[in-house]
């Protein structure tokens, strides 16, 4: 049998699992404590209060007919982070992924990126694409897009506000569902035009 880069990993080869979490019931506490506990360097609010986190529950960002939230859990070290899908009416919804700082640096965002994916092309039939956003000194999440063949499509000068610094740029990127089934990565020519 001949290898290819296209191929997938099995659901045996993955060590992550999505585990749909109740924000207003069971898991409120628990995401409080999450959010809290974490600093996020490279999201817009780094440090989150409890404030912050029950108002943003109240308000349904953590699940209403817009958002779905998760656990993201590691067969070795349990409970890693949170993945909250955003969009959810649109035909190319975006994530919001928070990784606990312990397990930061591990090389975990692949089958994380990879679960989530899976996720949303095979339960959400009228998804196109899949999208994700980072600041351009987020270099690990950058990578992780690479490896998991999400292509580059936006790259927004000085478009991600900095607490107490200059802004730096938004890099975005994204997946087709198309690429998603085939396991290969469709790309374009960035410059298309001369002027």
């Amino acid at each position: 049998m001949r290898e290819s880069a296209t191929l997938r990993p099995t659901l045996a080869d993955v060590a992550v699992s999505l585990t749909r979490l109740d924000p207003t019931g069971t898991d409120r506490g628990a995401l409080v404590e999450f959010m809290t506990r974490n600093v996020f360097p490279f999201h817009v609010r780094p440090r989150l209060t409890a404030a912050d986190v029950e108002q943003a529950i109240d308000a349904g960002a953590y699940r209403d007919e817009e958002h779905d939230t998760f656990w993201v859990e590691h067969t070795d070290h349990g409970r890693i982070g949170t993945l909250r899908l955003e969009d959810l009416s649109d035909d190319a919804p975006l994530f919001d992924l928070r990784l606990d700082g312990r397990f930061r640096g591990r090389g975990l965002g692949v089958d994380v990126l990879r679960a989530a994916t899976d996720l949303v092309f095979s339960t959400l039939p009228a998804v196109r694409r899949f999208e994700g956003q980072t600041r351009e000194d987020n270099v690990a999440m950058r990578r992780t897009f690479l490896r998991c063949g999400w292509v580059k499509e936006a790259h927004y000068r000085e478009g991600w506000p900095v607490e107490g610094g200059d802004p730096v740029a938004s890099v975005a990127y994204a997946i087709l569902r198309r690429d998603w089934a085939s396991g290969t990565t469709t790309t374009f020519v960035w410059e298309d035009l001369t002027a």
